[in-house]
């Protein structure tokens, strides 16, 4: 996806139909990667074919299916930092609590090189974000937001989905924290914001206040806060 300012492409890997991103500013030299998963070697040719340097590595929350690449990734690039929210990087070393070994296959990523709170500010590869805490699916779930560009954006992670939103019946779920913080940190945003969520298509902001079955204006009997 393109936008007039900036590209995104997303890599989805089995066997969790995970998204990852690599995102970089139109003419720029470096780029992000956000959430990558099992499938590094794809994240790595995008890099590698529009010629971009990594500047940072980007994880949402702590679950397997989103931090699976980050060792292959520091490999190649072992000046990356490793970015999460505080309350989720406890996860990236610990396998029960990341998820993977209740589904056989233990893993570890590296700790996080910094880790960011509600309302900070990021300044990486040209794009500013604004972090903004949503947990419910994970301890601390992050999403990292980029209202100064056009259209705005959403790094979304587990959060919201198009016409859905994250699990929580996994350890550490709450559904009402979830679906609050859905509706107060991310229904703020202008309509026309993009979101790019850690499984499935993107969608937008005013779509999923709309129509969202579980958190949207009229969610019918999906509502279970």
């Amino acid at each position: 996806m393109a936008g007039s300012e900036y590209h995104i492409k997303t890599i989805e890997s089995a066997p969790f139909a995970e998204n990852a991103y690599v995102l970089w500013r139109e003419g720029g030299a470096e780029a992000l990667v956000v959430d990558p998963s099992f499938d590094s070697d794809a994240v790595l040719e995008v890099l590698d074919r529009e010629g971009l340097r990594l500047a940072a590595i980007l994880n949402t929350h702590g679950h397997a299916d989103h931090i699976a690449g980050n060792a292959a990734i520091r490999e190649v690039y072992p000046d990356a930092p490793l970015i999460i929210g505080r309350n989720d990087a406890s996860l990236l070393t610990d396998p029960d609590a990341n998820l993977s070994a209740a589904f056989g296959m233990p893993l570890t990523s590296f700790p996080a090189d910094r880790t960011v709170d509600q309302g900070e500010t990021l300044e990486l590869a040209g794009f500013t974000f604004e972090v903004r805490e949503i947990p419910g699916h994970s301890p601390g779930s992050v999403v990292f937001v980029c209202r100064d560009l056009t259209p705005g954006f959403v790094l979304g992670g587990d959060v919201l989905f198009a016409g859905s939103v994250g699990r929580t019946d996994l350890a550490y779920g709450d559904g009402p924290l979830l679906f609050a913080g859905i509706r107060s940190r991310l229904f703020d945003l202008p309509d026309e914001t993009l979101v790019f969520p850690g499984h499935g298509p993107s969608t937008t902001i005013g779509r999923e206040r709309r129509h969202n079955p579980f958190v949207g204006e009229n969610p019918g009997t999906y509502r279970l806060d």
